[in-house]
């Protein structure tokens, strides 16, 4: 199964990756490709540019290779639409080939809105992150759609190239993205929330740092 886990990791932290790591070896597969989106349709611009993000994202995984990096919406320009991104690896994997995006409960509650979902399930299969405090609502569009569509078993996600909504807990870590971005900016430590190569990384180019005087 080829395994997507998207996002705009700005920056990539620990608990990106070990999230990464659990649904790796929960799911059986190989390894899992990280997708940074170049444009996300569905929040404000990234505080670090593709070419930053991409870099550090590439330096998280370095010692780790069931976990590897796809920069492809970062190359191909524009705003990152799921179902472009799975029309292209169609392409190259075939109609037969199982294949799943990883999408939290927080993201999967507004699937509805975005461009083409219908279009989704219909290439892929959806592996649905159980998060904290995000539910979907009652009666809503996705929530039926994950009523139609789940499955009980990794075997039956293997079975079929996609159609299914998989639904997962790992154990999550409460780091955030924009708690990292904050501490960057008011000059605090990120040690033990990133990588060390990522922190290295981001104190030589000076990434995320708040304005003079701050």
């Amino acid at each position: 199964m080829h395994l997507i886990y998207g996002g705009t990791f700005d920056p990539v932290h620990n608990g990106h990756l070990r999230v990464a790591i659990e649904l790796r070896e929960r799911l059986g597969v190989d390894c899992i490709h990280l997708m940074p989106c170049h444009i996300p349709p569905h929040r404000g611009d990234p505080g670090g540019t593709s070419q930053d993000r991409l870099d550090l994202l590439n330096l998280s995984v370095t010692d780790e290779p069931g976990l590897r990096v796809d920069g492809r919406e970062l190359t191909r320009g524009g705003p990152s639409y799921t179902a472009d991104t799975l029309r292209q690896l169609r392409q190259e994997l075939g109609t037969d080939r199982p294949v799943a995006v990883v999408l939290g409960t927080d993201a999967f509650s507004g699937f509805d809105r975005w461009e083409e979902w219908e279009r989704i399930p219909e290439l892929a299969h959806i592996i649905l992150v159980r998060r904290p405090q995000a539910e979907l609502s009652p009666g809503s569009v996705p929530e039926s759609l994950l009523a139609e569509r789940r499955v009980e078993s990794v075997r039956e996600l293997k079975a079929r190239p996609g159609g299914g909504i998989y639904e997962i807990e790992p154990p999550m870590l409460e780091i955030s993205a924009t708690g990292v971005r904050e501490r960057l900016e008011q000059g605090r430590s990120i040690r033990f929330l990133v990588p060390d190569a990522v922190v290295k990384e981001i104190q030589r180019r000076g990434l995320y740092a708040g304005e003079p005087g701050q």
